[in-house]
């Protein structure tokens, strides 16, 4: 299919291309993605300059293409610019980018995934540092249960009792299990009591909330590390923003 076609996207990377050209992969408000050519763009003075730029939201205008498609266009709608100049930052939002360009294909739409991946974005560049570990804990928890991998968290996930105290969350089934069940799941890890709360609370609060109230430290970092160990079971792809990001 030839032609033009206009897109509002988030960009999630770019790689050069050449001496001046750059391939930036996208995301659009359709949650689909879009590989293109931005031609020029490492140029001095080139149209397109920050508006390629990783964790921008731009409106754009694409040219069909055999392979991929060229860029022809782009309006910036937010630069998100504070994201990349502070290092906390980058390896926060870092992860939204790498998760979405992981999961994301040219053949698939999830629209939610361009709307979850924009907010999450702005509420990283607008948080205090403090808060940033529970935003990206809340981005993934609510991206993982919008690819059908939402974890259950209200009883054993196992036998299905809703008694009980919680002491492991089984990667394979998506789910905390009791005590009981624990020893039977190779794919259960040990978590504490704390855990399934702080996930049910993650996956049901705006990121604004999340934001201004976030997670106890202690509790944000098991969050994310469980979090880490269920996105890596369940998603084909390395999430390599992610494992640096817990690495800390």
């Amino acid at each position: 299919m030839s032609g033009t076609y206009p897109a509002r996207v988030i960009v999630l990377r770019k790689t050069k291309l050449g001496e001046a050209d750059l391939i930036v992969t996208l995301i659009s408000s359709e949650g689909r993605q879009i590989r293109a050519v931005a031609k020029g763009a490492r140029k001095p003075g080139s149209k397109f300059g920050a508006r390629v730029e990783p964790f921008t939201v731009a409106d754009v205008l694409l040219a069909r293409g055999r392979s991929l498609d060229v860029l022809t266009e782009a309006e910036t709608v937010a630069t998100h610019e504070r994201l990349r100049n502070d290092y906390d930052a980058v390896r926060a939002a870092s992860v939204v980018a790498d998760f979405l360009d992981r999961i994301t294909e040219e053949c698939d739409a999830e629209p939610r995934l361009f709307e979850l991946g924009a907010a999450a974005l702005g509420a990283l560049e607008g948080a205090q540092a403090a808060a940033r570990p529970s935003l990206v804990a809340a981005f993934l928890v609510k991206a993982m249960a919008m690819q059908g991998f939402r974890p259950q968290l209200a009883g054993c996930v196992t036998c299905g009792s809703p008694g009980g105290t919680p002491t492991a969350f089984s990667l394979e089934g998506g789910g905390v299990v009791c005590s009981a069940c624990s020893g039977s799941d190779p794919s259960a890890i040990g978590i504490s009591p704390e855990l399934a709360q702080a996930l049910a609370w993650l996956l049901g609060a705006r990121l604004a909330e999340v934001a201004s109230q976030p997670l106890p430290e202690v509790a944000e970092r098991e969050a994310i590390m469980v979090l880490r160990a269920f996105v890596a079971y369940h998603v084909p792809a390395r999430i390599r923003a992610l494992d640096a990001y817990v690495r800390g």
